[in-house]
């Protein structure tokens, strides 16, 4: 068995439900919850053995991702009697990871919860690192907290039933953590024309190796966890006005592709990343990924939510970029002009 040791909790890699089970019977909870959404609750959920679990399902969807969302759930661990001594296994992707770990960590002012990622998104980046939150007015993650599990359960065989476009949406973070840290890993997968026919297994235990590591030098993301953010300060704004205007608004991994090869481009124009490297990066991407119709988003629209993000300091957007491959550095201005040009080297890419 696997595992990668944090300093407050194990994420454990094991091929075998009955590890979690023990665990949790020996823990001696008063009550145990599962919180899934209606896609976990069909799929994933028969294969946990825990029958006397209570289980709470939620709508499937970034749209849920909200305040009213979680108050439904208090009201129903409340009625249920959940106490300081329960525990919530959050079972689903990122949405119930994130929200999960909100709710039981605000809850009666915290008790135990348990990651059990059942996404590539999930696995690789959302269930490691303590980064909870909820949306707030359609900007992502605004209302949130730090806050570790008491453990983190990664079961490949979730993955078995994850359909193509959720699969290519984990490997967007798959490519950023080999971007911002290590071109080794960047050097194996570049070259790949089917993501599927891979040691997913190995690829997963990588990218936490990689995140976990980032995490635990800066835990409350003071500095150097920033790096994580590439991709995500364009992406992020990009999502939220998809999610508010779309019909079938993009997942979050399809976002931070188009943020990263925006931000990409601001490192090379504007930084230290090579010409021929913001090629490759552009190429490799273009490779698995459509192009969204970007010029269809208000470029003021893009703005206005990039002056939101969380990681700003007084008014001034900042962002991760690349020095290289494998190397980035964190607190970069963004300018509106530069945001603009950027939009348009998207554009001009899928043209």
């Amino acid at each position: 068995m696997k595992n990668i040791t944090l300093d407050n909790y194990v994420v454990i890699f094991e091929d075998k439900l009955d590890f979690l089970i023990e665990f949790i019977a020996e823990k001696g909870y008063s009550s145990v919850f599962i919180l899934t959404d209606t896609q976990t609750e069909q799929l994933c959920k028969p294969l946990l053995n825990l029958p006397d679990a209570i289980s709470i399902e939620i709508p499937e969807g970034e749209t849920f991702k909200n305040l009213d969302t979680c108050q439904e759930v208090w009201e129903m661990l409340l009625k249920c009697g959940a106490d300081r001594k329960s525990l919530l296994i959050n079972l689903g992707g990122g949405v119930i990871g994130d929200m999960g770990g909100f709710i039981a960590s605000c809850y009666m002012r915290g008790f135990d919860f348990i990651q059990v990622p059942t996404t590539l998104l999930s696995q690789v980046d959302a269930s490691v690192g303590g980064k909870l939150a909820i949306d707030f007015k359609y900007a992502k993650n605004l209302i949130g907290l730090f806050k570790d599990p008491v453990l983190v359960f990664i079961h490949d065989k979730f993955l078995q039933t994850l359909p193509e476009q959720q699969y290519l949406n984990g490997w967007a973070e798959i490519f950023k953590h080999a971007l911002i840290a290590d071109k080794q890993l960047w050097n194996e997968i570049k070259h790949l024309s089917n993501l599927r026919q891979v040691n997913i297994q190995d690829i997963v235990f990588k990218n936490v190796a990689i995140k976990s590591e980032v995490v635990r030098t800066d835990p409350f993301e003071s500095g150097r966890r920033k790096i994580l953010n590439f991709g995500h300060t364009i992406g992020h704004a990009v999502e939220a006005l998809s999610l508010k205007n779309d019909e079938h608004p993009l997942l979050h991994g399809e976002a931070v592709v188009i943020g990263m090869i925006c931000e990409a481009f601001l490192s090379h124009k504007y930084g230290t990343l090579h010409e021929d490297e913001l090629e490759e990066i552009v190429q490799v991407l273009r490779q698995h990924y459509s192009g969204y119709p970007l010029n269809k988003l208000p470029f003021s629209d893009i703005w206005n939510f990039m002056r939101m993000d969380k990681k700003n300091n007084k008014g001034t957007v900042l962002a991760c970029l690349l020095d290289s491959i494998g190397k980035a550095s964190w607190d970069h201005e963004i300018a509106e002009e530069q945001l603009k040009e950027a939009v348009h080297f998207y554009i001009q890419t899928f043209r």
